[in-house]
């Protein structure tokens, strides 16, 4: 195993988060689709299976596909991030950079999937809508806190299951695509529980690549990138995923 390997693995992955996830958003706002007004819980559940589907491919490097995940491991005090890998400032930026990397591949290949729907007339915010989160009730307080506590909970839940099959649950382990599965169903419990006010990017990679994607493609009338909101799904999630590292030595003994 060698960071090329985890550098390929993460962007696999998270292309294929973004394509499944940006693609089940422009399915359900863009004009002339199938699945135009499918509503939020449809939302949520294609977000769930993108997840699944990235964490599936993504094996090599553990599926992280999302910096709050990878950070978040860090915070925990983990010393591998996979066996061989071991957590340094190298790993950690290995990580980071092939999440941004794939998020935008991703973005861009959603967008060529609806390039026609791109096409017709929209207003910008539903065509942004597609790449990137924002809010309900604009409050960059109340919004950053609302995606520290949805990361939280994905980073939080995420490390406790990484006890299941340990000596002290007496639990069996090495669940394989069942673990993937696990994690594709908390992202749609969260999506429906506290994805309401922001749309809950509780990614900052997911977020971010796909707005610089909106930025430079050319898509009609797309408007602003919202970049004055961009901070936020970025901030945000990195809190959340530190915290639930950092708390987890104490709310989660070994």
């Amino acid at each position: 195993m060698n960071l090329g390997t985890i550098f390929l693995s993460e962007v696999v992955g998270t292309a294929m988060l973004l394509l499944l996830g940006g693609g089940v958003v422009a399915n359900n706002i863009l004009p002339k689709n199938k699945g135009a007004g499918t509503g939020f819980l449809h939302v949520n559940w294609g977000w769930g299976i993108a997840v699944f589907a990235g964490v599936l491919v993504s094996y090599k490097s553990g599926g992280h596909l999302n910096p709050a995940v990878t950070l978040g491991l860090v915070a925990s005090g983990a010393k591998e991030f996979v066996p061989g890998i071991p957590v340094d400032a190298m790993s950690i930026l290995t990580y980071l950079g092939a999440q941004m990397l794939g998020a935008f591949i991703g973005a861009v290949l959603c967008w060529l999937a609806y390039k026609r729907q791109f096409d017709e007339d929209a207003p910008a915010g539903v065509k942004l809508g597609v790449f990137s989160t924002g809010p309900e009730i604009r409050d960059y307080a109340w919004n950053t806190i609302t995606e520290i506590l949805g990361t939280f909970v994905l980073v939080f839940v995420v490390l406790a299951s990484g006890h299941w099959g340990d000596s002290a649950t007496k639990t069996p382990g090495g669940l394989g695509w069942l673990g993937a599965l696990g994690v594709a169903l908390l992202v749609v419990g969260i999506g429906a529980s506290l994805g309401g006010p922001t749309g809950y990017a509780i990614n900052p990679a997911r977020d971010l690549g796909p707005r610089i994607a909106h930025a430079v493609l050319p898509i009609p009338n797309k408007g602003s990138s919202d970049w004055a909101y961009s901070w936020v799904p970025v901030v945000g999630p990195i809190i959340g995923g530190v915290l639930a590292g950092l708390l987890s030595g104490v709310l989660l003994p070994k």
